[in-house]
């Protein structure tokens, strides 16, 4: 069954990290469902937002570049809005072992101002928080289910768990309607690439592109699942519209699950030449490496009727031709 576009037509939302990969892929969604779209986005270079990402509904959507650290603006921000799609984050896991107190501020402290105005302010939101797999550490079993064990293994984990269980807490409490939605390795269209601060899916294509060898660390026999941007953009507003969805945690995930050494040779296959490399794991990486990891999406299937549509080979092709074309608008060239 379909999104019920009559939900989001005339609706007024705000995306906070609306500049970013997901945040602009859902946007887009959004204008084409004749929603009145606000995006919030800091533009801190260090994270993913992009003003290019949006360089088609520009003209259809209001931006304010804000820090949602910025209690007050926040306040200002989700008054007289019925949706909020909180995308804002710190994802990347070395930054939050290194500079620990920057990812609390962002994941933790952030997330309470922004859930302390709407429940002062408009308690009738829906909220829709993105979440992360990575909450649940080293898996003790395959697929991962949302009833599994929550270890982390990262700062961030720690951090994403804690603003994630406020969302639950306001929503049990205050009435204030969250969901959250565990996030699997997701790509596309928009991802950051210029560096592997938050995937490394992104530097790949990017050394790919670039001629270089595509590097793996260790001996690439990890397996992970991943979703393409349209289909997680599916799945927010899936949990945005049905009233079943409040309070509810979702694992994102997909059936299809690769090891790392056939994703890259499935991405040179497709870019139609290149070369990989095995790597020793840096240190810091070898410390929070989680292994396997694919999800069971279960429950968001039987309950909201969410499955992923688009497979890797599909989804891969579409990304690889995205950046050959726009590649300047992504990183700058290799001198």
């Amino acid at each position: 069954m379909p999104v019920d576009a009559s939900v989001f037509s005339k609706s007024d939302v705000l995306v906070t990290g609306g500049l970013g990969f997901i945040g602009s892929a859902l946007a887009r969604r959004l204008v084409g469902l004749e929603a009145k779209v606000t995006l919030v986005d800091s533009l801190i270079p260090e994270y993913g937002g992009n003003l290019f990402n949006i360089r088609d509904i520009e003209e259809r959507v209001t931006v304010h570049r804000t820090d949602v650290r910025d209690a007050a603006a926040m306040a200002n921000l989700v008054r007289g809005r019925d949706f909020l799609f909180n995308l804002a984050g710190q994802t990347s896991h070395l930054d939050s072992m290194s500079d620990p107190l920057t990812d609390l501020q962002i994941n933790t402290n952030a997330q309470l101002f922004i859930l302390e105005a709407c429940r002062s302010h408009n308690p009738a939101i829906r909220i829709v928080f993105a979440s992360t797999r990575q909450l649940y550490g080293r898996p003790e079993y395959l697929p991962v289910d949302e009833k599994h064990p929550i270890h982390p293994v990262d700062v961030n984990g720690i951090n994403k768990l804690a603003g994630e269980m406020y969302h639950l807490l306001y929503s049990d409490i205050h009435g204030v309607r969250a969901s959250a939605l565990r996030l699997t390795n997701t790509y596309g269209p928009g991802m950051r690439v210029k560096d592997d601060r938050q995937t490394f899916l992104g530097i790949w294509i990017r050394r790919l592109i670039e001629g270089r060898p595509i590097q793996i660390f260790g001996d690439g026999s990890q397996r992970r699942d991943f979703n393409f941007v349209d289909d997680v953009v599916d799945a927010l507003l899936r949990s945005a519209e049905a009233s079943q969805a409040q309070g509810q945690v979702f694992n994102l995930g997909h059936a299809e699950h690769v090891s790392l050494k056939e994703l890259a040779a499935l991405l040179v296959s497709l870019n139609g030449a290149g070369d990989v490399e095995f790597v020793p794991f840096p240190s810091g990486r070898q410390a929070i490496d989680i292994g396997d990891y694919y999800s069971d999406v279960s429950k968001i299937r039987e309950k909201l009727g969410w499955s992923p549509q688009v497979f890797l080979r599909e989804g891969l092709g579409q990304t690889l031709a995205f950046y050959k074309e726009h590649r300047a608008h992504y990183w700058e060239p290799t001198t």
